[in-house]
């Protein structure tokens, strides 16, 4: 089901332990080390400024890159971008990100961000980031496009201008969201409690017919080693009822060593080593944890939704789900769940996953044409038949004088009978 590039992208286990090093997520913003690439081809890669996912109080805002990728990162191979925009590009679905807000003129968002309130000054950068893996236009050699370049990014903040998180925010740009009737929600940022306003947004958001998209935990901050001595707890949004909870995989398709355990994830997503923009200048950074695996799914949701209007949301998050590739956590496939027929409700495990989604396609017409090339075959089969037989009985029929075989028959029986007496 996948094409070579893919493939090849599957047997990076070797890049994967090069890549769980590869985690600047709250580094400060003056002091953004250059971290490595690892690129998909397995060679040595590139270095690029890391993208902070918080930075310090009394620290500037994250500075441009002077660094641009050279070429598509590993992220985007493993989850067939380039044949996914055949079928979807996400074109007139509205995305929300909840996250530290989006740059309304970021390279390769311009004119498809609209920012509420304070969003669209984003000091982190962190938000920025995360529309150009769902959104972004890509551009240049690099073809870092996002998963769904046609949709529409709704900027909201559920953090302040430092990105610290509060269920308060969260709850605000939730209600924010399901009032500017967004298709999909994407929520970056994973709260340690659970709050009731937080599950009351969270389910008025689904009444109202949006995907949500939830980080299942928190990125871990720099220098975090193992966390095994954290015992698994539940995040919110995530854990609640309805939400789509994603985690990070590196690309050897394991979760990172320091990344906080949890119960409860649906999916996991490319989530190191990852590259995007940001809100300043046009260079690129390098990103990592759960809220990247979550703003890739929240881009694959808008995929969803754009080839697929009429689906539910819960109709929507169970096509994620149900034709992501197959492993310990099912791992996201955009292309996949784009392209393949899933069987009734009644089906075993409700999906049949096509033997290859390129040939997916409807063949209604041709089995008519099927059909009647059969119905032709048959009748031509039968008027030679008759014909034959014409040819074969009727001379014989008319030798017996056109009586039935068994009359003639029994008139020679008693025929014979008599010569014999």
């Amino acid at each position: 089901m996948r094409s070579s590039a893919r493939q090849a992208a599957r047997m990076l286990s070797g890049v994967g332990c090069v890549a769980a090093l590869l985690l600047p997520t709250a580094v400060t913003a003056q002091a953004a080390p250059l971290s490595r690439v690892p690129a998909a081809d397995g060679k040595k890669g590139q270095e690029l400024p890391g993208m902070p996912s918080s930075i310090d109080a009394d620290a500037a805002c994250t500075p441009a890159s002077g660094e641009k990728a050279k070429k598509q990162d590993w992220s985007r191979q493993r989850l067939d971008l380039d044949r996914l925009h055949g079928y979807s590009t996400g074109a007139g679905v509205t995305v929300a990100l909840i996250d530290t807000g989006v740059d309304t003129g970021a390279e390769g968002l311009d004119g498809r961000v609209t920012a509420e309130g304070t969003a669209g000054d984003d000091c982190v950068g962190h938000g920025t980031f995360l529309a150009g893996l769902i959104a972004g236009a890509g551009g240049g050699g690099a073809q870092l496009t996002g998963v769904a370049p046609g949709a529409e990014i709704l900027a909201l903040r559920g953090t302040d201008q430092r990105g610290e998180a509060s269920s308060a925010l969260v709850v605000a740009a939730l209600r924010a969201a399901t009032e500017a009737d967004a298709e999909v929600i994407a929520v970056s940022v994973a709260l340690p409690r659970r709050d009731a306003e937080l599950t009351r947004a969270v389910a008025d958001a689904r009444r109202a017919g949006a995907v949500v998209v939830a980080a299942a935990t928190p990125d871990p901050p720099r220098g975090a080693g193992n966390s095994d001595e954290i015992p698994p707890r539940s995040y919110w949004p995530a854990a609640e009822p309805g939400v789509l909870s994603v985690a990070d995989m590196l690309p050897a398709g394991v979760r990172p060593d320091n990344a906080l355990a949890t119960s409860g994830i649906d999916l996991v997503a490319p989530g190191a080593g990852v590259v995007s923009g940001g809100p300043r200048g046009d260079g690129h950074y390098l990103g990592a944890g759960a809220s990247v695996a979550t703003a890739y799914a929240a881009g694959a949701a808008a995929a969803v939704r754009a080839a697929r209007p009429d689906d539910s949301p819960d109709e929507v998050a169970r096509r994620l789900t149900a034709t992501a590739y197959p492993a310990d956590i099912p791992q996201l496939d955009p292309y996949a769940a784009v392209t393949t027929v899933l069987g009734g409700s009644d089906a075993a495990g409700g999906v049949e996953r096509a033997a290859d989604p390129v040939t997916v396609r409807d063949t209604t017409a041709a089995d008519r044409a099927t059909d009647r090339a059969t119905l032709f075959v048959v009748l031509g089969t039968g008027g030679v038949l008759a014909v034959l037989w014409g040819a074969f009985a009727l001379p014989m029929a008319r030798a017996r004088g056109w009586k039935p075989a068994s009359a003639s028959a029994s008139a020679r029986s008693v025929a014979a009978e008599a010569d014999g007496d």
